[in-house]
Formats: structure tokens, C-alpha cells, sequence
């Protein structure tokens, strides 16, 4: 099947109308294009007769086969419900955070281990015990984890700690607990004195 020009060159083109084809001269590879045969219609004696076809007819027919399709307007559709916003209040459904004593006491522990994680200040470094990010208690030697419950006297620039205290009523004290490392004695080890 040969394809049509554009409906911009129709007027370009020089058609002829012979019996049954129409001929183009504006491209000569495209030689011919069939048209649909006539019908014949009875007259009004009766007789057959056969009907022609006037040169406007046929030249509306060739315009309208050139002409393009029209491209159906298409109905786009949008969203009728406004999208959720995300929510910051999960309402209890968010995992939990894994805070507490991860050795207990007399657990044996290396530098570096993780004694517990808190979110607010529960147990406080003792001995041989640093304070890491976000509360988090570390063993800085070597040796067994001990707990202690010993009067806590705030330091002078923490202003909150120091309200705290002197709200208390007279004669009372403040107990916290504390975490120790006591340090393991190293066995079999000696110490030069002199070389022989």
C-alpha cells in the first residue's frame, strides 16, 4: 500500500482524472491509485446506467484521504484527593532503641567494651570508666565490672545538678550508681631491674 503526501502539498500535486484511476505527476514512482469501481443504478425506464462521477466528488475524496488524521483530544484526569503528608508520630509503632547494661557484674571486659547505653544519665562512670557519645559507658582497662551506689555531688558548673541537690530537704543525699572497672593484675610479668 503506497503512502499519501501531507495535506500541506495536496495543492502541489496535479491529478487528472482518467476512468477509474487518478494519476500523479508530482511523483513519478507513485504511478497510479486505484479508485473504487462504479455502480451501476437502474434508470428510471428501467434501464442500466452507469453513474459518473463529477470532478468535485472526486476531488473531495482525494483532499479528504491526504488531509491527516486529527489526533482525538484526550481527558486528562487528575488526583480528586490530595496525597498524605508523612507523619512524625508514629504513635508507639517505631522499634526500640536497645538501651540498658550490656555486662553485668563481675562480667570480665576488654578496653574499649561497651558497658551500657542510656538516653538519660542512669549510671555515671566510675573508675576506669569513660563516658562516649550520647551517653554510652566504656571500659577504658582491662579487668571485671563492678557497681556501686555512692552519694553524688554534682560538679559546680553544672547548674542544673547543683539546683537539684540544694532543692533537697536537709539532711537528705542523693544517691546515684556508679560504674567501676577494677583492673586485672597482670600474672607472670616482672620488672627489669638491671642488665647483667
Amino acid at each position: 500500500m503506497t503512502c499519501l503526501p501531507p495535506c500541506e502539498k495536496a495543492k502541489n500535486f496535479i491529478h487528472s482524472l482518467n476512468t477509474n484511476t487518478v494519476k500523479w505527476h508530482f511523483y513519478p514512482h507513485i504511478s497510479t491509485l486505484p479508485l473504487p469501481p462504479l455502480k451501476p443504478a437502474n434508470g428510471p425506464l428501467g434501464q442500466k446506467k452507469r453513474v459518473c462521477l463529477n470532478n468535485i466528488s472526486v476531488l473531495s475524496a482525494v483532499t479528504a484521504l491526504l488531509r491527516p488524521p486529527q489526533a482525538a483530544a484526550l481527558a486528562v484526569r487528575y488526583a480528586s484527593k490530595k496525597t498524605g503528608g508523612s507523619s512524625k508520630n508514629l504513635g508507639g509503632k517505631s522499634p526500640g532503641k536497645r538501651f540498658g547494661i550490656k555486662k553485668m557484674e563481675g562480667h570480665y571486659v576488654h578496653a574499649g567494651n561497651i558497658l551500657g547505653t542510656q538516653r538519660h544519665f542512669r549510671w555515671h562512670p566510675g573508675a576506669h570508666v569513660g563516658l562516649g557519645k550520647k551517653k554510652y559507658l566504656y571500659a577504658l582497662e582491662e579487668g571485671t565490672v563492678r557497681y556501686t551506689k555512692e552519694v553524688y555531688v554534682p560538679h559546680p558548673n553544672n547548674s542544673e545538678a547543683v539546683d537539684l541537690v540544694t532543692k533537697l530537704p536537709k539532711g537528705a543525699v542523693l544517691y546515684k550508681t556508679f560504674v567501676h572497672v577494677v583492673p586485672a593484675k597482670p600474672e607472670g610479668t616482672f620488672k627489669l631491674v638491671a642488665m647483667l
